[in-house]
């Protein structure tokens, strides 16, 4: 009965404008119908990230929740665990709309944001009322006008780390104007030392873009190894546009779903050759074979969001539960145990 309710619910948000349709979902996890099962977890899903204790590796990506406005509802959506944000020092508009847009031939979407959200005050008074439970992230960001971009993400993080079980540093969205340029190894290396002396104990999660060369992987690997960065995130959105069918295909922004799938896992795999450093699998997951895939290619957890807007809310527990039987049928005892089986795939 709620799966024919959540379809139909989705048939209707696919009447509005994606930004609206987006702030309705948001809305509606809050009330009884909204997929509610609790964490979904067993001996095999049970795992540890940066030595966070997860339920299951399955996790919500930033982004769906940028203002942390639902965190206890998706808490018991069957997330393993949450990340909001971003969030910035100050609050911003973001860029004018329309800047999300579905791709539906494509199974994608395209946002060009730019970091709107409603500021690091707001949005840790919200943190530091929310309910125990799964682990919660931020994602910290600069603001567009800042003349001290680095500078911000510490802010943030100073901010908001006493309601956070981790943040991490997002240099790799291609929404805000020269914002991935921070990727570079010396610009990487300072912004990270600021960061970490302002942490304490807190896990560091550093998040890349799918669209770097090996040597952009190398370097960002080292950089991530010396400044002791808890795990990083990969990957983020992409600029390229291959392949693609819809309409929209060639809007500014960044691309998620579907078509970043391949290019994201092979980064994945890659990564897994050139550090030791926890890996986190983004892009274009959309069930469980395709999560399994990212942690055989290198992850130790996985994160979704796109995959939301076509499969539901739903779609994290069924993710969970099936990746349960593909570890179960593989005859691994943990998700530890598959992480990185399937390197060679993609390598």
């Amino acid at each position: 009965m709620k799966n024919r309710i959540e379809q139909l619910g989705m048939a209707a948000l696919r009447r509005f404008d994606p930004e609206t349709a987006h702030g309705l979902a948001l809305r509606a996890v809050h009330t009884p119908l909204a997929a509610q099962p609790g964490p979904v977890t067993s001996d095999r899903l049970r795992t540890t990230l940066a030595g966070l204790t997860l339920p299951n590796p399955v996790g919500l990506a930033a982004g769906f929740d940028k203002n942390a406005t639902a965190i206890a509802p998706l808490s018991r959506a069957g997330f393993g665990w949450i990340e909001v944000g971003a969030a910035t020092p100050l609050p911003q508009p973001g860029n004018p709309r329309p800047r999300l847009f579905r791709l539906s031939e494509d199974q994608a979407a395209i946002n060009r944001f730019g970091f709107n959200n409603d500021g690091m005050q707001t949005i840790a008074a919200r943190l530091a009322k929310r309910p125990k439970g799964v682990p919660v992230g931020l994602n910290l960001g600069a603001n567009k006008d800042s003349a001290n971009r680095a500078g911000d993400f510490v802010t943030v993080l100073a901010h908001c780390a006493p309601h956070i079980d981790f943040a991490t540093v997002n240099v790799s969205s291609p929404n805000t104007e020269r914002l991935r340029d921070l990727q570079g190894p010396m610009a990487l290396a300072a912004l990270l030392d600021g960061v970490m002396q302002v942490r304490g104990h807190l896990p560091v999660f550093l998040k890349i873009a799918p669209d770097l060369s090996d040597q952009d992987l190398a370097d960002i690997a080292k950089v991530a190894g010396d400044a002791r960065i808890a795990a990083i995130i990969a990957t983020n959105t992409t600029l390229d546009r291959s392949g693609l069918h819809s309409r929209h295909a060639q809007e500014k922004g960044g691309l998620s779903g579907r078509p970043l799938f391949e290019k994201s896992t092979r980064v994945l795999a890659r990564l897994h050759g050139l550090t030791d450093i926890p890996l986190v699998g983004v892009g274009g997951i959309a069930d469980g074979a395709q999560a399994y895939a990212k942690i055989r290619a290198g992850a130790s957890a996985v994160q979704l969001y796109t995959g939301l807007v076509y499969g539901g809310l739903s779609l994290a527990a069924r993710i969970a539960e099936d990746l349960d039987a593909l570890l179960k049928r593989d005859g691994f005892a943990s998700v530890t145990e598959a992480t990185g089986t399937g390197v060679d795939d993609w390598t």
